[in-house]
């Protein structure tokens, strides 16, 4: 079915940060990277104004593909500092939302796959292995550290450029709504983590929140336990000397003040 320019600005202004207009055009890569980035931190979306016309008549097949000149795409500064970007981006929320994964294991496999995602955008694509290879290397060599999630970004980035080539063509396209599952499951295995750590903290907070109420409390009537407490030493309180030994009073149990008052 043709695609329409229309259609495709419509669901850029409605839903452009979640990518619903790359999904209309069969875009899924772009579409899944500007839902995790909700539309690439704001300026994605914005600049895919200028280049809805030109995916709406490739989606069409309306024109031709620009010449590849080969097998190689040409070096795009944009796509590496975007993959830099997004690769770090993604350790970060491996470092958040999976603290109880060994840093060694989460940090490079996240930033790793943010690479790899950009890398799939559009027409190209580049080596999963080599890409991920290479940032659980970066990763072994910096020992885990949070702060290293920018030079293993930075050190994926430049082995996926390497190793950067064309999408092969006349692949059959999946039907949507296994598309839209496969975007589905995706998402999910982004979020959950942070889902999850949201959720350990708001319990957290919650805990919080009731010991200081509960403290509050106690010193609201803290005067009213101590007045009682005065009024039971100085025997304005409490109960007559003859039902507390009716009731098995035991002298040794209460302080030498109110002995000798009960003996007077």
């Amino acid at each position: 079915m043709a695609k329409r320019l229309l259609v495709a600005y419509g669901l850029w202004a409605l839903g452009g940060p979640l990518g619903l207009h790359h999904i209309y055009l069969g875009r899924d890569s772009h579409a899944l990277l500007w839902m995790l980035t909700l539309g690439g931190f704001g300026g994605g979306w914005l600049w895919d104004f200028w280049h809805l016309p030109g995916w709406v008549a490739a989606a069409n097949g309306a024109r031709a593909p620009r010449d590849r000149g080969g097998t190689v795409p040409a070096l795009s500064p944009l796509r590496l500092a975007g993959q830099v970007t997004v690769g770090t981006y993604f350790g970060l929320v491996a470092a958040l939302g999976l603290p109880w994964v060994p840093a060694l294991l989460a940090q490079p496999l996240a930033v790793g796959l943010g690479v790899q995602l950009v890398s799939s955008v559009g027409d190209q694509t580049a080596e999963a292995p080599s890409t991920l290879a290479a940032a659980f290397l970066a990763s072994l060599l910096f020992q885990g550290q949070v702060l290293a999630v920018l030079p293993t970004s930075l050190a994926a980035s430049i082995v996926a450029q390497r190793h950067r080539r064309y999408k092969p063509r006349g692949m059959p396209r999946p039907r949507l709504a296994a598309r839209l599952y496969h975007l589905g499951l995706a998402c999910l295995a982004f979020a959950a983590p942070l889902a999850c750590r949201g959720l350990c903290g708001a319990v957290g907070v919650l805990g919080t929140l009731l010991a200081l109420l509960r403290a509050a409390t106690e010193l609201l009537v803290l005067p009213l336990r101590a007045g009682r407490l005065l009024a039971e030493v100085l025997g304005l309180a409490g109960g007559s000397p003859a039902r507390e030994r009716g009731a098995g009073f035991e002298p040794s149990s209460w302080s030498e003040r109110q002995q000798r008052a009960y003996e007077v």
